[in-house]
């Protein structure tokens, strides 16, 4: 009886839309969506790259951008805009089979193929009037319903109208059902849950759509930008065995990469893809959902592709090109004396496996690629598809630092022995079924086998006098800051920075190749954002394998007898399975540390110890005594200095912005560091956490691409905000914290903030820069 219901109301539903599409098809024609792939080029008073772009980034795709944008509707771009919405999900963690791609500017080649694959658009593809580009656009609509009903100018808002959930239920109306959608949810105009636009961006929204969405062609790349691309181009489509294999393995690790030429005056961002095309001809790019599936074709060409669309914080990873990094990519892969006999295939059992489909190049080339620019490659796995939600994120810690083994350090014929020894090795990176998981111990005991052989290995290279010291740390050859990073993990978010930010993170990895390399084809090329639960689990699974291995690499620095204490502080509750695996680790490597302590607090030593030895090289960015408030440094680090259940009550990221009383504002972020009994177990989170243990980070400028709140205050008024901090005991007493200093969803002046806020983070960082992300956005 109920599924007779469920399927009468369905039906209903349908026939309403087929009756309102016929209604609309009367009133304003048969819909094309053929319409917007040839845009007019009419001369229109409003244009849209000066006129409504600056709109529609600023106030829609700080919402609408990239895979988690709601209903996948992408504002960032004319052709996002065009393409429309979808009701189907990129993240779904109930997905039992594979989704088809949607990638913007890749799995399809105009609105045609979109409306095939089930987006729908929110344009007007009828009849091109301005009444019919009006009443038949969702975009129009949504604009419309926003004005017709008053939003709220304090306060909060209801939470029984409004649902920011990162896993919240979402519409997509059509326009054939949107007066039944405005009906129920007649507050839900867009912007949502956030204030309306001024009446002038309104005006300029709706002429351009009335006039028909037009745009103006994009200016053609100077001439300098597309003389690099092209030397770029045929540097990385060399006709010999050892440059194609070279080629292929840097597109393998950068085409995730925002690349530019630093250079150059004005930056231009390019994306490596795959083509059917050879440098000089148009780009026919090779759509593959890994970038080591088979790409169907005799030869592959590596191509730069301009970036489309608007650049988000959460997405954007700038990558600088310049002869210097030619001449170094050069004499790692082509200079080096080592021979490519024959290139690998792309099987799955070999091209997902890096160690054997690039086990011809030296370990040492592939590693020092990686390490040029460590912070991209360990920034593909927090700004990567992968990084998003709390599950897929909940087996890195809060707050850690990472440092890498040398390249140069006299056992580097480790890395070459453990390189081989992982050829044996797969990762479950192919498996999608969820029979797949079934396989799960055999992974765990492959791990365990890798684990053995290297413990044995290690036994024996650091022993004697060659026991684990600083040296074997890499030091960024003397002018590298990627020698030193630091994550923080905002639960369903993370960030990372050049440099040890802080004085005591709650855990550090330290990586070799064999890890760097694993973690990138388990995160980044070898995850599939749009892949079944049982593979995006497979991969949160086998992460805390090696994650516990980074922190075994720390742990080798520390005194033999002091290191189970430090790990069982680090895993306090863990699993049984867990904690044996652990153990088993421990017992495998028994050599002492090279390092003298002075304290029984070595972790707290070492960190120490750490951060001086690589002072030379360190980013001082997010210090607090480089600040611009030189005088306010003493209340700043009383603020970064606050501890425990109070903190725990903040949100995790926090833009402050404290006026200094001399039309000054100066720029920091609060980060809260959350607490845990350990992370290595997936769901309950809740149950783990440690909020007595709660620390904060207090960093001048922008750190984070998705604030949770904004504060502003004057400086006269930050003692008097650290002692409100510092006594909160309720989720009351922060409400009384937001009302009297944060910029809430209901202030009038929201956007006004957000812009200044922006304006102030490309004048900053602007190779850096892109648009925050405000779905995380709290309301309270």
């Amino acid at each position: 009886m109920r599924n007779l219901l469920v399927f009468s109301v369905l039906l209903l539903l349908a026939s309403c839309a087929a009756y309102t599409r016929h209604q609309l098809d009367q009133r304003y024609g048969v819909a094309d969506p053929a319409r917007f792939e040839h845009p007019s080029i009419i001369p229109s008073p409003i244009s849209y790259r000066r006129d409504v772009k600056p709109i529609t980034d600023s106030r829609c795709t700080v919402c609408h951008g990239c895979f988690d944008a709601p209903c996948q509707l992408q504002m960032g771009s004319y052709e996002g805009i065009t393409r429309g919405a979808s009701k189907e999900k990129i993240y779904d963690d109930l997905r039992l089979s594979m989704m088809a791609p949607t990638r913007l500017f890749t799995d399809a080649q105009d609105n045609s193929q979109w409306r095939l694959k089930g987006f729908e658009p929110v344009l007007n593809e009828r009849k091109p009037d301005p009444v019919a580009n009006r009443e038949a656009s969702v975009m129009a609509r949504m604009l419309q319903l926003k004005k017709q009903h008053l939003f709220p100018k304090s306060g909060l808002l209801p939470d029984g109208r409004f649902d920011f959930s990162l896993y919240r239920e979402e519409s997509c109306p059509a326009i054939e059902v949107f007066d039944g959608f405005a009906e129920d949810h007649p507050e839900w105009g867009m912007p949502y849950g956030l204030p309306a636009l001024t009446d002038k961006e309104q005006q300029t929204l709706v002429r351009w759509l009335e006039a028909g969405a037009p745009v103006e062609k994009p200016q053609p790349l100077a001439k300098n930008q597309l003389d690099r691309a092209l030397k770029w181009e045929v540097f990385l489509n060399g006709d010999s065995l050892k440059a194609r294999l070279m080629g292929r393995y840097i597109y393998e690790h950068w085409f995730l990469a925002h690349l530019y030429f630093d250079d150059l005056p004005k930056p231009e961002f390019f994306e490596l893809v795959r083509s059917k095309t050879p440098p000089g001809q148009p780009i026919d790019l090779i759509a593959s959902r890994r970038p080591f599936d088979d790409p169907l074709v005799a030869r592959v060409y590596y191509r730069l592709r301009p970036v489309q669309g608007a650049l988000l914080a959460k997405t954007h990873m700038p990558y600088a090109l310049d002869d210097a990094r030619m001449q170094r990519i050069k004499s790692w892969f082509l200079d080096a004396p080592y021979e490519v006999t024959q290139l690998p295939s792309y099987k799955p059992e070999i091209a997902a496996n890096p160690f054997v489909a690039f086990g011809q190049i030296p370990v040492r080339s592939r590693y020092r690629l990686m390490l040029d620019e460590a912070l991209f490659t360990v920034m593909g796995f927090i700004k990567g598809p992968v990084c998003r939600g709390q599950v897929a994120i909940n087996v890195i810690n809060d707050y850690f630092w990472i440092g890498f083994v040398h390249p140069d350090n006299p056992f580097q014929e480790s890395q070459d022995f453990l390189a081989a020894v992982l050829k044996q090795t797969n990762l479950p990176t192919s498996d999608q079924g969820l029979t797949s998981l079934l396989k799960w111990q055999s992974y765990a005991q492959q791990e365990t086998r890798y684990l053995r052989a290297k413990s044995t290995l290690l036994n024996s290279a650091l022993a004697g006098r060659n026991l684990p010291n600083l040296s074997l740390l890499w030091d960024g050859d003397g002018n590298n800051p990627n020698a030193a990073l630091t994550v923080f993990r905002n639960f369903d978010n993370a960030s990372i920075v050049q440099g040890l930010v802080g004085e005591q993170p709650q855990t550090a990895m330290i990586m070799g190749y064999p890890l760097l390399e694993r973690i990138h084809y388990l995160l980044v090329a070898g995850f599939d954002v749009f892949g079944t639960v049982a593979h995006q689990l497979q991969a949160r699974l086998y992460m805390d394998f090696l994650r516990m291995e980074g922190e075994q690499h720390v742990l080798a620095f520390l005194p033999l007898s002091m290191r189970g204490s430090v790990q069982d502080k680090w895993y306090r509750d863990a699993p049984d399975a867990v904690l044996a695996h652990l153990r088993d680790s421990q017992r495998g490597y028994v050599q002492n540390t090279g390092l003298l302590y002075k304290t029984q607090e070595p972790w707290h030593e070492f960190a120490g110890l750490w951060k001086q030895h690589l002072k030379p090289v360190l980013d001082k960015r997010y210090e607090l005594d480089g600040t611009t408030l030189p005088g306010a440094v003493g209340l700043l680090e009383q603020l970064a200095g606050l501890k425990g259940k109070a903190v725990s009550y903040l949100p995790e990221t926090v833009f402050i912005t404290i006026n200094d009383g001399q039309k000054q504002a100066h720029h920091f972020t609060l980060l809260r560091n959350s607490a845990h009994s350990n992370v290595s177990e997936l769901f309950k989170e809740e149950d783990r956490r440690l909020p007595d243990e709660d620390t904060l980070t207090l960093v001048p400028g922008f750190l984070g691409a998705y604030p949770n709140a904004f504060y502003q205050l004057g400086l006269h008024q930050l003692p008097e905000f650290i002692r409100t901090i510092k006594h909160l005991d309720s989720k009351a007493a922060y409400t009384g914290l937001s009302a009297r200093f944060a910029i809430r969803r209901t202030a009038p002046r929201f956007w006004a903030h957000t812009d200044m806020l922006h304006a102030a983070y490309r004048k900053s960082f602007p190779i850096e820069a892109g648009l925050f992300d405000f779905n995380r956005f709290e309301n309270r």
